[in-house]
Formats: C-alpha cells, structure tokens, sequence
C-alpha cells in the first residue's frame, strides 16, 4: 500500500467527539429498550468525558433509533467502551436489539451561537484531516501459559479469507504478532470495518481456527453465543489512537514490525500519546527508519505498528520511538519495564537496543490481499 500524500490521524487532537449509535430493534421491544436506556443514562453521568447524549426514534419506521452521545474527547470515551463498566451498562439493551452500528467522528464545524463560541474558545474544533481511505483495528488476547507455540502454528495455518466483502468494502491486510502469551490481531480495511470484520468471522477456515485456540485461551467464550460473543470482542478491542504515514515514495523492502509497550498503572493513555507525538516528529524526518506507523491502546496496554526500512537496530531510540533523552526518560517513567524484563533506565544505545529486543513481537502471520 502506498501513500503519496503525508497522513496523519488521531485521537489527541484535542477535539470533542460525537458518537451515533443505529439501533434496529425487535419487533414490540420498544418498551424493554426504554426502559434500557433509562439505566444507562443514568449510568454514564459519572462517566468521565461524558457530555451529554440524545435518544431519537425514526420517522418512518419506529423499530429504528439512534443515540447520539457527545464526549470531551476520543480518549475517555475509547477508555470507556472497553471497559466493564461499559458493558455492564449497555448490557440491559442487547436483549431488545437486531442490528446495531456504531460510528466516531470528531467535532470539525458547528452552529449554535454561544456554545460554539465557548467550544471555540476553548480549541475543541479538530483540524480537518487527510486520510488514506483505511481503517485499521487490533484484538488482543491472551493464552494459556505453555500453550503459546500451539497457538502460533493454528493462528498461521489457515488459509486467508476472500479479501472482496461487498462492492464498497475489501479487507486489505491482516497481520498476527505474539509477545509471551499475548496475541495481537491487527486489520486494515478499506471500507466498512463492522462489515469486513462479519464477513471475516463467517468464513469456515476462520471459525475452524477461532475453535482450535478456544481451548487455549486464558479466558473463556462461546463465539456461537451473542452475548459471550459480543463480551469478548468488546474485552479484547484495541482501538487505534494514532496513525502516520510519511507520504511521498513509498522505499523498497519495507518490513513491519510491532512492539509491546505494556504501561504503568493508569499510564496507557500518556504512553500512546508521547509516543504519537514521536510519531509525529519521526514522519518528519527523512533519516528515520519508520516510514509509517499506528498507535493501538486498550488500557495500560499499547501495541506500537511500525513499517520500516533498514535494520530498526541500527537506530534502536528511531525504531523505539523516542528522540533524545529526555524523551527516553519519560519514555522509562510510563513503561513497566518489569513486564518486559528490563529493568534498566535508557541511557545509550546499548539499552534502547536491549529494549528493542524485549518489546519486540514474534510476527506469526502478514496476509495482504491481491490488489484488484
């Protein structure tokens, strides 16, 4: 895939963000679905980053509604949606629902007189971005210790699943990578990503693998259950937080690597975002072996997707993502260097490249699709 024009999207541009839910309910479940809307408003008023949200029924077909809900932010409301409580709170309505779609988009332009002259005021309208027409996504989870080697050889021998979904939607590249007993399974659609993600799981080679690991996993879910199903995809959901791509001429012989950054306790959130910054700084700097690269966080756990060219341990602080020391400090302080065996602060190259090793992930499997 290459990119003529730099790309840059993320979720700590500072701006609001608005959250359409489509629901399409079961027939006569209107009343259950009032009353399940009711116990999560009440709910979400001491859900930090929460502004408001609204609850409307269609026109023309009143099985259809849409909750709307505004956030401070990407990063509470991302926080939020992976978390138990989350789950907890939405839990009531799944009983009432047939179809349910979920879209994010940041605040860029609004009327509305005083409250947008507060919102700008306050720097919370985000800049337009430039995209490159993907939208990438990550699972993780873990398996059981001793099993790992297991896992890895079922994960990267099946075969890859039609690319085509739909005349709108094709799944572009799907790519495994293992650290210890942590799985991360990140996708690049381009497209509709609920709809490539569907079309994924109802393939007989996928649901073939997806029951040759359960025995494996560390937690236990019944795939053929909606709401074991639904608790697990929502538990193992690692959201993008940031992406970059240089732009320009795309260099021959790119590899893709990902790197395990597991933060301290309540340090996920600073982590991602000193190491989007980076990334920033990184796309501008034609010496830097990263060439593009996304960001992946889901609590205090950040997975870091890079494509580079060259060997990254030639320049180990690049390839980590951290420019000069001060940044490798703070870099030290939001990591738990335990988790990864390195106790050590980062001082020289000598220990980027020790903790390049340790962070690195055991690539199981890169698929790309054929282009079309």
């Amino acid at each position: 895939m290459s990119t003529s024009k730099r790309v840059s999207q993320s979720a700590f541009d500072g701006s609001r963000l608005r959250v359409i839910l489509f629901v399409d309910l079961h027939e006569g479940a209107q009343p259950q679905f009032l009353d399940a809307y009711e116990h999560m408003r009440t709910r979400m008023v001491e859900v930090s980053g929460h502004i408001g949200d609204q609850l409307c029924q269609s026109v023309d077909n009143p099985s259809q509604w849409v909750i709307t809900s505004e956030w401070a932010g990407a990063p509470p409301y991302l926080a939020w949606v992976s978390s138990e409580h989350h789950l907890d709170t939405v839990k009531p309505m799944q009983s009432c629902v047939r179809d349910l779609r979920s879209q994010r988009y940041t605040i860029v332009r609004e009327t509305g007189g005083s409250q947008q002259a507060a919102a700008r005021a306050a720097g919370t309208h985000g800049p337009v971005r430039v995209g490159d027409g993907v939208t990438r996504h990550a699972l993780t989870f873990t398996v059981k210790p001793g099993s790992e080697s297991k896992v890895a050889e079922i994960l990267a021998g099946y075969a890859p699943p039609k690319a085509r979904v739909d005349d709108s939607t094709r799944l572009l590249r799907t790519t495994l990578f293992m650290h210890g007993n942590r799985v991360v399974r990140t996708v690049e659609v381009e497209g509709d990503l609920m709809a490539a993600l569907r079309h994924v799981s109802r393939q007989p080679e996928v649901r073939a693998v997806e029951e040759a690991i359960n025995p494996h996993l560390e937690q236990d879910r019944d795939l053929t259950d909606p709401e074991s199903a639904r608790a697990f995809f929502t538990r193992a959901a690692m959201p993008p937080v940031h992406h970059v791509s240089r732009g320009g001429a795309e260099p021959a012989g790119l590899r893709r690597l990902a790197l395990f950054y597991p933060a301290r306790d309540g340090c996920g959130t600073a982590l991602a975002r000193m190491l989007s910054q980076e990334d920033e700084t990184a796309a501008d700097d034609p010496g830097s072996p990263v060439h593009r690269s996304t960001v992946f966080q889901r609590e205090d756990i950040v997975v870091r997707l890079i494509d580079v060219s060259g060997d990254p341990e030639s320049e180990p602080f690049k390839a980590l993502g951290i420019h000069g020391p001060r940044k490798a400090a703070m870099l030290a302080r939001l990591l738990d260097g335990g988790a990864l065996g390195v106790h050590d602060p980062i001082t020289g190259e000598r220990d980027a490249t020790r903790l390049l090793a340790h962070a690195g992930m055991t690539l199981i499997t890169d698929r790309t699709a054929a282009q079309s």
